[in-house]
Formats: structure tokens, C-alpha cells, sequence
């Protein structure tokens, strides 16, 4: 278990978040969600001992192994298998310790050591490091391949894999998904949902969220507030709260107005001072709620085309790649107004070598790129982020590409991309990755583009500017082509899907969720282990194992089996309870009689807590029934 009791962080002057206290147990999953700058990274780094709490306690077992993702890339010239094993630290010292036993000249008992080894399954590491490394997208040859040889990206894979290696207790994993492509963001979501132990995860993707979570921890305005259920449930619950917020603060500053009323007519008349002072340290003493902000941080649209022609760009019989490397190969694409495209593919298929062709020819070497002379392109892709001057600010940027406007008109379009104040006129070369982002975003919008070309254009962007660019490019009247390892992305805005994949393109006829499998189905076609869908398989045993382990099992089951059967008693008593509420607000009386005004008050209260309390203990019944099968 790890339990906070009144924590208080703060990094400098700056609070991040205090009295904060929740539990979290073995098998639950919280993903931890914010925005940029609120503590989910400092959250983090205090579990793991880098940060002490200035106040409260931190409750957490001295023995439990915590895991979590090294952010440094590694440069040894080890093996990515052995660096992979390196993530089990009892594997190794183990290993160690039988290898000096072994070259021992009395040769000391080692059957102690080799039990160990067999109870903590060091026999069989290799093939589970394998496993790990076949997951998340490596292929067989590159298992003996040394670290250094590999490209930044996938070095980062490996730090995670080694992380999954290690037989932890609790897994932090921030960003995760940063450097995968969606068949390893899938196989992960698998790997996730049955690690056993405590997962807190940091993620800016709402359908990893919801495929991993069962829990959402929420940090806003120095607090963390916890949520049943996974993102999309954390999300429909959240408005509905903003939304009561938004009508209770609207009552309260009715009231106060009438109140300050009162008190601007009679404060100074000698008759009525008493009671004007009375209504003062009312409204001195009345909590204040905040206005509820519903909507994301970020509004902006894309400026409408002056030009819309039908035809707009297209490849034909074309060929791309780099030098006298064919990537892909007999490509005949035409891009038209309206059109709306998705590129699927493992990273390395050549999705971003097609959108270089399509944008400037660059990797084109063969066939011809047909554009139309009206056709605007705007063109994002992450190397864009290098190309932003370093020494100058978001305004100087702007005005390359408006330089006629006035500085407010600059101020109010930056500002709908969250820069605002002084921010605008700051150099950009201390700006993090998101910030960089949503200014080569605003540049390439602010040219009024027809076609939209976009190679990851979420990658350093959090959950609200994810959104608000849905948003905006739903809205978009002209075509796009999206490279995307965002699902909630591509299904907003996308009209059809291409697959890339072994040297051509192709149309994917299938939905997005059938992505999966045909990953699946193409590893099967192509005879390969299909390793990343496959569970371990079984080990032989005895029959006295097979009894022990039967016993086992009853043992781990019964928890699991009394949790089904104690959330269904709650769930029981709660409906009924419930019901009388409902039936007591059905009564016309109780809206009618003033002398129930406060049971009114108490009873809507009550009937709301409980409805929470309802679904709550539903999620709960849900997830333990779920555990329950499994375990059976």
C-alpha cells in the first residue's frame, strides 16, 4: 500500500499541492492527470525519495521495489537484452553471487542460490526480457544489438522495457507512450492490465488512460482530487460537477449582490447600521466558489482558405525514400478538398518519408508530385520545433507572418494558444517541448493552409491542447493528413484510413479498432511467434504442485470473491436508500411547505452524494468481478 497523510509539496516558492492524503493498493491502476506545471513529475519524484514533503507523511513499505522509467538515454555497448535484464536487480545479484560460487575453489553450497534463482524465474529471464523487447517493437536481430547503435527513440523503449523488467511493487511511468507507435502503445495497454502491483501513470493519451486506468487522480488549484473509474468516466463526472459548481456559484452571486444591495443603501443611515455591519461580515464569512471553467485553456479555429481548389496535391507512380534507399514504392495518391487522412503504420514503415514527399518532394525519387497552384500547404512535424530562432520570442515569430497587425491583435491570437503577459516577449530557447509546440502550431495556422500535413501533431501537447486542436480541426474546412499515435484523434478527425506497411501504401478498409487486429493477423501471415499477443506459456508441474498451487489459488481467490459479495451488500443498502430519497422528493409538499426548505436542502444533497456513492461502488463491482474471472 502507499498512502499520503496531509502532504504538502512545494518546489521553491511555488505550493503544488497541500493536505493532500489518499491510499492506493496492489492492483489498482491511477493514471495522474493536470496541467503542465502543476506536480504530477514532483508527485512522482517524491515517492521514489528524490523530493522530501515539506509537511505530512508518506507511508510506504521500506521493501517494496519501486520501478520507474530512467529519462537519461544509455549509451552502454552491452546487448539490448542484457541492459533490459539489468531492470531485475535480484536477477543480477543472484547471477553474481552463483557465478562466485561456482569459481569458488571449496566450491560452497549453492542449491540455496539456484533455489532462488528458480523462485524469482532468473531461468527463464532471457526469454521474458525477449518478450519485453518483441512488445514493444524490436525485432528478433536487434535483441544481441548494442545499445549505443540505437537511434534516441529507441533507446527510450529500452529504458522502459527495463523498467517492466524489474518485479516491482509499484510502477511510475510518466509519458510512456512518447516514443512508441501504436502497435506498442496496444501491446503495452495489455502488458499494464495484468501487472499486479501499484501503477501511477502520467499520460496526455485518453484512450491509454482509459484502457489501463481504474483510477484518476486530478491535481488543480494545489490539491488532488481522486476519481473512480477510468478517463472518460473521470471526464463525464468532472463537467457534471463544474456544471453544479457553475449553478451553485451563480445562485451565491445573486445572493451576494442582493446582499451588497441591502448594504450599499443602508450602511451609512443610522437606523439600519446595525443590521448593514451584520451584512457585511455575511459576505466577509460566505465562501467564495469559483467560477467553474468548463472549457479548455486553449480556444483557437483555423483561419479559413482563401482557396479551396478541388484538386490539390498528388503523387503518381511515385516512389520514395533517402538517397538510393526505396522506402516505399509505387505510390498513386491524390489528395482532393474535404479529404480527411489517417496514416497507420509501426514507426519505421515510411508514414513520415510519405508526408516529407507530399510537402516538399524531398524524399521523392522517382514519379511526379502533382500540386495545384492554389493549394496552401501548412506542414507540421517535430524537427519544425528546431527550427524556431532561439533568441526570438513568440510576438517576433508572429510578426514574420502578419506584420501589419497591430501588437493587441498579436496578444489575442497568441493568447488563445496559452501565451500571455510578458510570456510573448520572452525568448523561446527555455520554452519546454509543449510550449514550442503549440507556437509552431499557431505559426503554420496563422498562414490560412488548404491542406493540412501533420506528423504526430500531439507529441509534447497535455490533455487540454489534445483537445482543443480536436476540436479546431473537426472544425476545419479544408483537407488534412494526420500521422497519429492518438486514437481519440484520428477517430475525430478522420474520414478514412492508410495503412504503410512493407513498402507500399494501401487503403485500410477496417475501423481503428480493428487496428489491433490486423496487426496481429499480419505477424501470424508472416509466421512469426506473435509473441507480443501471446501470454507466457505454463510450466509443467507435478501433482503435489498442482495441489499446492490449487490451494493457492482458493487462498487468492477468497479475497476477491469477499470483495464481490461486500461491494454488492453496499451497493444493496445504498439503492434503497435511494429509493426512500426519491420518494420523499416526489412528495409536492416538501417544494411548497417553507418550513422544509432546510429538509429540501438536506434530502437533494444527500440524493446527490449517494447517486456518487452508487456509481462508485458500481466501478468497484465491475473491477472486482472482473479480478474475480480472471482469478478463476
Amino acid at each position: 500500500m502507499l498512502a499520503l497523510s496531509n502532504i504538502s509539496l512545494r518546489r521553491g516558492r511555488k505550493v503544488l499541492f497541500e493536505g493532500v492524503s489518499f491510499q492506493i493498493h496492489a492492483g489498482q491502476r491511477m493514471g495522474v492527470i493536470g496541467a503542465n506545471g502543476s506536480g504530477k513529475s514532483s508527485l512522482f519524484a517524491m515517492i521514489m525519495g528524490e523530493l522530501e514533503p515539506d509537511d505530512g507523511e508518506l507511508a510506504l513499505d521500506p521493501q517494496a521495489e519501486t520501478a520507474h522509467v530512467a529519462q537519461e538515454s544509455p549509451h552502454g555497448s552491452g546487448s539490448a537484452v542484457d541492459y533490459v535484464m539489468d531492470g531485475d536487480r535480484e536477477l543480477r545479484t543472484v547471477q553474481a553471487a552463483i557465478a562466485e560460487g561456482e569459481a569458488a575453489a571449496d566450491k560452497p553450497d549453492l542449491h540455496l542460490l539456484y533455489e532462488r534463482m528458480e523462485a524469482i524465474d532468473g531461468f527463464t529471464a532471457e526469454s521474458r526480457a525477449s518478450r519485453l523487447l518483441h512488445g514493444l517493437g524490436f525485432a528478433a536481430g536487434e535483441y544481441a544489438k548494442p545499445v549505443r547503435e540505437f537511434s534516441g527513440g529507441w533507446r527510450m523503449r529500452l529504458n522502459l522495457a527495463r523498467a517492466l523488467m524489474c518485479r516491482s511493487d509499484i510502477l511510475l511511468l510518466d509519458e510512456p507512450t512518447n516514443h512508441l507507435d501504436l502497435p506498442a502503445i496496444l501491446w503495452l495497454e495489455r502488458w499494464l492490465r495484468r501487472y499486479e502491483g501499484i501503477l501511477l501513470v502520467v499520460s496526455h493519451d485518453r484512450d491509454f488512460l482509459d484502457q489501463v486506468c481504474t483510477r484518476i487522480a486530478h491535481i488543480e488549484n494545489n490539491a488532488i482530487n481522486l476519481f473512480t473509474g477510468n478517463y472518460s468516466q473521470f471526464e463525464a463526472l468532472r463537467a457534471e460537477q463544474l456544471a453544479q459548481q457553475q449553478a451553485m456559484y451563480a445562485r451565491q452571486q445573486k445572493e451576494i449582490k442582493h446582499i451588497q444591495s441591502y448594504v450599499d443603501r443602508f450602511r451609512y443611515k443610522a437606523s439600519k447600521a446595525r443590521q448593514a455591519q451584520s451584512r457585511i461580515k455575511m459576505l466577509e464569512r460566505m465562501e467564495k466558489i469559483a467560477p467553474a471553467h468548463v472549457d479548455s485553456p486553449f480556444r483557437f479555429h483555423f483561419i479559413e482558405p482563401k482557396k479551396q481548389p478541388q484538386h490539390l496535391l498528388g503523387l503518381m507512380d511515385a516512389a520514395v525514400g533517402y538517397g538510393d534507399d526505396i522506402i516505399l514504392d509505387n505510390i498513386n495518391l491524390s489528395l482532393s478538398a474535404g479529404d480527411r487522412i489517417g496514416l497507420l503504420g509501426v514507426n519505421g514503415a515510411g508514414k513520415s518519408t510519405l508526408v516529407k514527399a507530399l510537402s516538399t518532394g524531398a524524399t521523392l525519387l522517382k514519379g511526379e508530385r502533382v500540386l495545384s497552384k492554389d493549394t496552401k500547404i501548412g506542414y507540421f512535424a517535430q524537427h519544425q520545433l528546431e527550427l524556431l530562432h532561439p533568441e526570438q520570442s513568440p510576438i517576433d515569430h508572429l510578426r514574420e507572418y502578419a506584420p501589419d497587425e497591430r501588437e493587441q491583435d498579436h496578444r489575442n491570437y497568441l493568447g488563445r494558444f496559452g501565451f500571455s503577459g510578458e510570456r510573448i516577449f520572452e525568448p523561446v530557447a527555455p520554452f519546454s517541448g509543449g510550449e514550442k509546440a503549440r507556437l509552431v502550431l499557431a505559426l503554420m495556422i496563422r498562414q490560412g493552409p488548404n491542406l493540412l500535413l501533420l506528423d504526430e501533431p500531439t507529441n509534447h501537447l497535455d490533455l487540454e491542447m489534445r483537445q482543443a486542436l480536436s476540436v479546431a480541426l473537426i472544425e476545419y474546412s479544408g483537407a488534412l493528413v494526420v500521422i497519429s499515435h492518438d486514437r481519440h484523434l484520428l477517430r475525430s478527425v478522420c474520414d478514412e484510413l492508410l495503412i504503410v506497411h512493407d513498402g507500399i501504401v494501401d487503403r485500410f478498409n477496417l475501423s481503428l479498432d480493428d487496428y489491433p487486429g490486423w496487426i496481429k493477423e499480419q505477424e501470424e501471415k508472416a509466421g512469426r511467434a506473435a509473441a507480443r499477443w501471446q501470454e507466457p506459456p505454463a510450466r509443467s508441474v507435478n501433482r503435489k504442485q498442482q495441489r499446492q498451487e490449487q490451494a493457492q489459488q482458493r487462498q487468492r481467490v477468497k479475497p476477491l470473491r469477499d470483495k464481490v459479495r461486500r461491494v454488492e451488500k453496499e451497493l444493496a443498502a445504498k439503492r434503497s436508500r435511494l429509493a426512500e430519497l426519491d420518494a420523499s422528493l416526489a412528495e409536492q409538499s416538501i417544494y411548497t411547505d417553507p418550513g422544509r426548505k432546510d429538509e429540501l436542502t438536506q434530502l437533494v444533497q444527500e440524493q446527490a452524494a449517494m447517486k456518487g456513492d452508487i456509481e462508485s461502488l458500481e466501478w468497484d463491482w465491475l473491477e472486482a468481478s472482473e479480478n474475480l474471472e480472471k482469478a478463476t
